[in-house]
């Protein structure tokens, strides 16, 4: 499975919150994590580090490879590192009410298992359409959801960023979980808000669809981004399924 990835301050802030990375367990499945911290001026950037680092060790350590077992592994997981991350927050000041988003993708034989929380996204592109795969833990996808807003309402809404669900906070952690087939000729993307909320969806289809490398389209992606406003810190992640990074 090949893969980029690629983390920006962005053009505002002054450290970078967000943490990505690439694991693979002792039977060799792959998991990829992206995260975006908040609180404080280092709190968000420890959360995403703590979620990052401890959920990556962990799955290395693993021999799973079992989508049932994983399924069962991972919550578990989440909830222990969301128990971690209100700890230490507890115990310091300065970490008080930290947080952090989190979307993750494991790849299993033909299969992949996608989990969020928060507003962390996984997409699939392939055959020119672009199709999200998680769901935002958000305010605004809940008005979505219960038909309170259209989806063109959904697009600029104001309370955009005000999201329902993060590792640390909150006692409780409730990720979604979805298992989806491996399309051959596919990119799958992984990124935090700070690409989203910058760049239009029928751009990053149109940079996915370039017949370049997974590094350059990371790069483009970024750029679009910055060159957008970058008000955020942006971090991206691709994998190519078979012959993918080149379609």
């Amino acid at each position: 499975m090949d893969y980029a990835l690629l983390t920006d301050v962005g053009k505002l802030r002054e450290n970078n919150q967000d943490y990505v990375n690439v694991f693979k367990n002792k039977k060799g499945i792959v998991f990829g994590i992206v995260a975006d911290g908040m609180g404080g001026h280092r709190g968000g950037d420890v959360a995403s580090d703590m979620a990052v680092s401890h959920l990556g060790h962990n799955f290395e350590e693993s021999e799973i490879t079992d989508l049932e077992d994983l399924r069962e592994w991972v919550l578990k997981e989440i909830s222990k590192e969301n128990d971690r991350i209100v700890s230490v927050s507890n115990q310091f000041d300065d970490l008080n009410g930290m947080g952090t988003t989190m979307v993750g993708v494991f790849f299993v034989g033909t299969k992949m298992m996608v989990v969020n929380v928060g507003d962390s996204r996984c997409y699939v592109y392939h055959d020119g359409e672009l199709e999200q795969l998680s769901v935002d833990h958000s305010l605004v996808h809940e008005l979505l959801e219960t038909g309170q807003i259209s989806p063109e309402e959904a697009e600029n809404h104001p309370q955009k960023n005000i999201i329902t669900q993060t590792l640390g906070v909150s006692q409780t952690v409730q990720p979604r979980v979805k298992n989806f087939d491996i399309i051959d000729d596919s990119i799958i993307l992984l990124c935090t808000d700070g690409l989203t909320n910058m760049v239009p969806e029928d751009e990053i289809k149109s940079v996915l669809s370039q017949t370049i490398g997974l590094e350059a389209k990371c790069h483009i992606l970024i750029d679009k981004a910055n060159q957008a406003g970058g008000r955020d810190n942006i971090t991206a992640l691709l994998f190519a399924s078979e012959n993918g990074g080149q379609k």
